[in-house]
């Protein structure tokens, strides 16, 4: 199921948006929901990061002990 929102974006972003979906014939629905989903995932990810990071039960390693954990 698919629902309408209405935003206001600068135009330059608009324009921007209008030249790739032309360029690339895919819709700017398919490069809003694309960008919007990548950006909530990240931020998500950065949230539990932040989260972590102020956590003073969380133990901090570095990247060597990550690569020897990984076996990378």
């Amino acid at each position: 199921m698919t629902l309408l929102k209405a935003f206001r974006l600068p135009a330059g972003l608009v324009n921007r948006l209008a030249s790739l979906a032309r360029a690339t014939h895919r819709s700017e629905t398919f490069y809003v929901t694309d960008a919007l989903l990548h950006y909530l995932e990240d931020y998500a990810d950065a949230q539990i990061a932040k989260d972590r990071f102020n956590d003073p039960k969380s133990k901090i390693i570095t990247g060597a002990e990550l690569r020897k954990r990984l076996s990378v």
